[in-house]
Formats: C-alpha cells, structure tokens, sequence
C-alpha cells in the first residue's frame, strides 16, 4: 500500500511539472509569434481572414473587455495592414477560467490596459471616417444615421425643419459619425435645412453632415445636372449617392443601357471628388441586382471606385435579403475592392439588424441605420439596436460607444420630436426591454440580475422593471415591498406573509377582468396598508 502510494504521488508531480513545462513553451511561443502567421504576410485575403478570427476570439465571452485590432488599410490601398496602429500580439493571449464553468477559454487582450492591467468594458479608440483608408469591420464600424432622410418615407413621418435641426443636433451629441440629412434637389424643406444649417448648426455637427442625391440624368453631364448643383451648394462636406446596382432596373425601370449607368456613375462621382466632396455610392438593389448580374452589379462597383468614392453601400432595397447572403455577398465585395464597405438594410422580411450585424461581421466597416427603425414599408434596419448590439456583444470600435448610455433617452427624444409613440417592446430602449413578469424569473433574479437579462439595463440607460399581475410570484411583491421601503416597519416573515396574501388577492381579482399591469398605484396602496404605512 505504502508502494502504490508513493507511485501514486509522483506520477501526479510529474503530471504538474509536465504541465507547468508546457505552459512555458506555449508562452514563449506565443510571445515570439509575428502580428500574423508566417503564410499570411504577403496576402491581404488571408490578413484579412486572421484579422476576423482574431476577432471571432472574443465573442466567446460575454466578459471580453478586449480592444479589437484596427484594421485599417493603408491610404495606398495595396492591402498592408497599417501596422501603427494594429495591436501587437505578444503575450496577448491568455487562458481564463470562468466562473461556473469547466473549460478554458481563449480570450484576445486589451493591449491597451491601464497600469493595473486593467480595460473598460467598451471599446473607445473608434475610426471616425473613411479618410484614412478602408474601414474593415468588426473591429471598426462607423455609424450612419439616415433617421433624417430615408428614415422621413416611412409613413405619418413628418418632421419640420426646425424639428430636423434639433434631431440632428443630438445626434451629434450622441456622436454618430454620418448624418444623413436630406435631399436638398428634391423638396424644398431639405434645401431650407441645408441652407440653415450653415448658421444654426455646431461646426462639429456641420462636419458630420451629408447630402443625398442620385447620379447625374441620362444624356447631360454632371456639372449641368441641377440635382448635382443642390448636392453641391449644400455644403456638407459628404455627399451619398444612389445608383442603380441591379441591371433589370438599368434597363426596364430607367431604361438605360448598361453601359450608360456606368458612365453615370463614373461621371457624377469624379465631377463631387474633383470639388473636394467626400462620396459614397448607394448601390440600389445591390443584392437583387448581385444573384442577377454579379459580373454587371460589380462592375457597377468598379465604376464607382475607380472614380473616387469613398465607400461602397450595399442595399438590400427591397428587404428580401437573407443574413447567409448578405455574409457572403458583403465578404465579397469587403475583399475586391479597397473602399469602405456599407450595409443599408430594409425590414420587409424582419433581417433588417440581423443583416447589418452580419455585413459588419463579414467586413463592412460602415452601417447605415435609422433611430427606432423609422422608414419606409416595414422600416430600416434598427440603429438603437444595431449600436448596442455591436458595442455589448460584438465589442466593435464605435465613435458613439462613450454616449451608449444616452441611447434610450435618444430613442425617446426622436419619437417625441417626430410624435410617435414609442414602441415599448423594442429591444435595449423599449420601456419593456428590461420588464419582468413571470415569478420563476423574478425570483431568479433576486439571486442574480442577469439571470434574465442579458446586459445591465443602465448601460443603455434603460432600467429594469418588476411587473405585477396573476403569473407573479411572492418575490414581484416582496420587491415592491422593499422598493416602498416597507420591509423597515415589518420583518422579513411577516413581509413574506403578506407578500403572499397580496398576491393571492391580486391573482383573485385578474381572474374576474382585473389588470394590475398598468395600475402599479393600486399595488401600491395595497402593500402600503399591509405594511402599516399608512395607519
């Protein structure tokens, strides 16, 4: 007995120490490896590949509080990684023991701890525009608003000139980075806007401004196309514009020859550039247009690149677009050419924020969105849900990530401005995003908050709620009671107690047509009589 024992622990020392060696080996090799593997340097498909799973790392945790690398393009455009600013990988690497669990998990470090080695939750140091080069997401994503614009076709959306000043002033405060604001050829009220604009806006929210318009008519040059002079004489310094992607609607809904479109494109975006104008093209019914024509709807692409534009808007017009083709589709084009790559997503399927997150996982660096989903048929894609989405569990760079907590109170405010009645099912911002009513979940998370929810409601500046009807429980009473601060008169059994008989009379009068949902003061009267607060 005394032999096997002895074996028996000197086995284990040998398992430690073998162990221990084997950590010092990964380490060092770990510590010494490049930025990249050795077969990827020279190939910007394969950097590109090693950039998303790196990112791909952190999504194994909802604890990750890891900067992404950026992974920017050189200005040049021949595919290097800009390696000022990509973060080094040695020793970045670590092997994390979470709580409750049983394996370990691979997790991508903040190269850009504090002192203590300690990072935020959120990542900060965002790109805010395309000057720099191309834009590649997940790590970067750079926000598009276009609540102003396409946002106003959607139906019973009006909104006044005044009301479009003040929407596009907290926007800025919130700090997205693009504000579409209008079509200045198109209605008078946008041309007044742009027009008051250059006096009654900020200069850092004039800077964030663009003008939508479309490419020049068919048979006119661009500098004589009167659309082209009020995208100019607008004076944002960013201009948007659309252009047919999908050769059907070339040649049966504008009735052009494809080569025409292209001209189009060519001529109208060389004419912005050639005035100092930053220009993205929006590829109307890229998608559509890409499983008709890919050959057409990329050379559409080219046109636009090769005369200067900056970003690439990939839109699934018509909303029909499923998120394995958009993934597909958007890696495609994220690798053909070196423009910023955009997502303008529509809801008429319900993908629209599935798509968008998709896009940026598959290297769109700049999503295009409206506050509340506002637009025209079933909407656009959800920028109060694709900005948390990102930030929370994707932990995209974003200029906006510092003010995520003012999300709700934007939401809110734009409903208000605009006189809609928000939509209180929304996800993050919605008054019931964070609302619980069943007593198994409420009980639950009286041990843990996150139980039932997936992030804390404040840090979207929403809050939660405890609900009360005939599915509570005793704890929906019990926290009621403390929040009344009725648990300081009575002790806890007999709290408990009277928890239970409230409850009892509450299940009693909703089975006969009671609802206590949206009367929280009767609740309240009953928890303060049974709690002596009111003899």
């Amino acid at each position: 007995m005394k032999t096997t024992t002895m074996k028996s622990t000197s086995t284990i020392m040998t398992w430690q120490v073998s162990k221990i060696v084997l950590l010092l080996l990964l380490s060092s090799t770990l510590a010494f490896q490049p930025a990249f593997p050795t077969t990827t340097r020279n190939n910007p498909l394969l950097k590109k590949q090693a950039l998303s799973s790196s990112a791909s790392i952190q999504y194994v945790s909802s604890h990750s509080s890891s900067t992404l690398m950026n992974s920017r393009r050189t200005p040049e455009g021949d595919g290097d990684i800009d390696t000022d600013t990509v973060g080094a990988t040695n020793d970045n690497f670590i092997l994390e023991n979470f709580e409750n669990q049983n394996i370990e998990q691979l997790e991508l470090k903040d190269h850009n701890n504090d002192s203590n080695g300690n990072s935020g939750n959120l990542n900060l140091n965002a790109v805010t525009d395309v000057s720099d080069g191309q834009v590649i997401g997940p790590a970067h994503v750079l926000v598009y608003d276009t609540s102003l614009r396409d946002g106003t076709q959607g139906e019973s959306v009006s909104v006044s000139c005044d009301d479009k000043l003040k929407i596009a002033s907290r926007l800025s405060s919130f700090d997205v980075d693009y504000i579409e604001a209008g079509w200045p050829g198109s209605n008078p009220k946008d041309a007044e806007f742009f027009h008051r604009a250059k006096t009654e806006l900020s200069e850092e929210t004039r800077s964030k401004l663009v003008a939508f318009g479309s490419t020049r008519r068919k048979r006119i040059l661009a500098k004589d196309d009167a659309q082209i002079k009020a995208l100019v004489d607008s004076g944002a310094p960013t201009i948007c514009m659309v252009a047919k992607g999908h050769k059907w609607q070339v040649t049966d809904i504008i009735r052009a020859t494809p080569q025409e479109n292209l001209d189009m494109i060519t001529d109208s975006v060389s004419y912005l550039v050639s005035l100092g104008k930053t220009v993205f093209v929006d590829l109307e019914h890229f998608f559509d247009g890409y499983k008709f024509d890919e050959e057409y709807t990329m050379s559409c692409c080219q046109a636009a690149v090769d005369a200067g534009a900056k970003g690439l808007v990939l839109c699934d017009t018509n909303g029909g677009s499923m998120p394995w083709e958009v993934g597909t589709i958007t890696s495609k084009v994220v690798e053909r050419f070196d423009a910023t790559v955009g997502m303008h997503a529509h809801n008429d399927c319900g993908m629209a924020v599935a798509n968008s997150i998709t896009a940026a996982q598959n290297g769109a660096g700049l999503i295009q969105g409206t506050i509340n989903g506002i637009g025209e048929r079933t909407g656009n894609a959800d920028l109060c849900s694709i900005v948390p989405s990102l930030a929370l569990h994707v932990n995209s760079k974003m200029s906006c990530v510092q003010n995520l907590q003012n999300i709700t109170s934007l939401s809110r405010f734009v409903d208000e401005t605009m006189n809609r009645k928000p939509d209180s099912a929304a996800p993050f911002v919605g008054a019931s995003a964070f609302a619980h009513k069943g007593g198994l979940h409420v009980a639950a998370m009286e041990r843990s908050p996150m139980s039932y929810q997936h992030i804390d409601p404040s840090l979207v500046g929403n809050k939660k709620r405890v609900l009360i009807s005939e599915l509570s429980g005793r704890q929906n009473i019990m926290g009621k009671i403390k929040d009344l601060g009725g648990i300081d008169y009575i002790s806890d059994d007999v709290a408990s107690e009277r928890a239970i008989a409230i409850l009892n009379r509450v299940k009693r009068l909703e089975s006969i047509g009671y609802t206590f949902e949206g009367a929280e003061a009767s609740v309240d009267i009953m928890i303060l009589h049974a709690t002596e607060r009111l003899r």
